[in-house]
């Protein structure tokens, strides 16, 4: 089968987090035996921000990692028929511009040759509603929703018919453990600030308890404003820049744990979306300690990691963890365990293919949760 993939951003993952998802998902549709070609536009926000951010060699070192996959990075306008000729299966993410998403659809509409879907990895259909209302899903067969809450708005608000629940998960091809690496630091953080959206968070999650306990710790992300970089600065706390996505892997093992801080509206109004980074830490096998998070889908059991729901109580657990290596190892192995037996672009990949093929035999697709993506 013919994948056909429209990416905002592929070769970089500045202040982009699903790419370390969709790469995944594209190496294991190519592992899997299919052609798989991604299309990402020159002027991404992301790709130009990795380049300003000395990222050149980052970005050639991408398509090392994914052999097989052809991407191919346009400039302007595309030219649909040839971008979608012979294309079986064609997934287009919300990252596109809206006029690129319509142009899809409409070719979907007067070829009718491919099963098409909208991808949604963000937070933007409760906090900037407006923006996705702009997306004309006339031609799509359905969404592909990264939570079960996100699927429920577009179905409630007349987006789309047909949505499916479709996790982001771990590429292990990438994420693993390093055993051969001895950890040099306490603490290791990785993600961006964003857009004030866990400002507060951060502060009384991560800065406050680390501060306090006078931890050994290094934050890695981009867009800190010079208070949080200030604010790190008399913890104590490294800031690390960016950090291309396959380079975390070392960062976590250098590290005894980490945190899990999710962003404000995810925690408050998308119950059930973990960030991508809880999946590649458990990968990684780096015990975690999670901020106020509900795992409404049920998708971690509670051996797995620590939930607190205080900075104190995150003080406390950082302090259980690293004085008991028994306790971590033991948090850290079921946490890898569960990753590897439900949660891999691998399993994501092949619930991709059985949503593609309700449509290729032309089953009628139930707009309801997908079977097994949430497992």
């Amino acid at each position: 089968m013919k994948c056909v993939l429209f990416y905002h951003a592929f070769s970089s993952c500045w202040n982009n987090g699903n790419a370390h998802f969709l790469r995944g998902v594209a190496r294991e549709l190519h592992a899997l035996g299919h052609e798989v070609v991604v299309y990402e536009p020159a002027d991404g926000w992301s790709r130009l921000n990795a380049i300003k951010d000395g990222g050149n060699d980052s970005l050639r070192a991408v398509s090392a990692l994914f052999p097989g996959v052809d991407v191919r990075t346009y400039d302007g306008t595309l030219d649909l028929d040839e971008a979608l000729d012979g294309a079986d299966l064609v997934i287009v993410h919300e990252w596109n511009e809206p006029e690129l998403v319509k142009a899809i659809g409409r070719h979907r509409i007067a070829t009718g040759r491919f099963v098409l879907l909208f991808h949604d990895t963000h937070h933007r259909a409760v906090t900037a509603p407006q923006e996705l209302g702009r997306f004309d899903l006339a031609g799509y067969d359905g969404v592909l929703a990264f939570g079960e809450v996100l699927r429920q708005i577009y179905l409630t608000l007349g987006w789309t018919s047909r949505a499916f629940t479709w996790h982001e998960a771990a590429d292990i091809a990438l994420y693993g453990p390093r055993p051969d690496v001895i950890p040099q630091h306490d603490l290791v953080w990785i993600g961006n600030w964003g857009d004030d959206e866990r400002s507060a968070e951060l502060r009384e999650f991560l800065i406050a308890p680390v501060a306090a306990l006078q931890l050994d710790a290094t934050i890695y992300g981009v867009r800190y404003p010079d208070d949080a970089l200030a604010a790190m600065r008399q913890a104590g706390i490294r800031y690390g820049g960016w950090l291309p996505a396959h380079r975390a892997p070392d960062a976590f093992a250098k590290a005894r744990l980490t945190v899990h801080v999710p962003r404000a509206p995810y925690a408050r109004s998308l119950p059930g979306i973990p960030t991508i980074r809880m999946f590649e830490a458990m990968a990684c096998g780096i015990p975690i300690v999670s901020a106020p998070w509900d795992d409404a889908e049920a998708l971690f059991p509670t051996s797995t990691y620590v939930r607190v729901s205080s900075g104190t109580e995150m003080r406390e657990a950082l302090r259980a963890l690293l004085s008991d290596s028994d306790y971590a190892a033991d948090i850290a192995a079921k946490a890898r365990s569960t990753v590897l037996a439900h949660h891999t672009c691998r399993h994501r990949a092949r619930e991709l293919l059985q949503i593609a093929e309700r449509f290729r035999d032309g089953e009628p697709a139930a707009a309801t949760q997908f079977e097994g993506a949430a497992s």
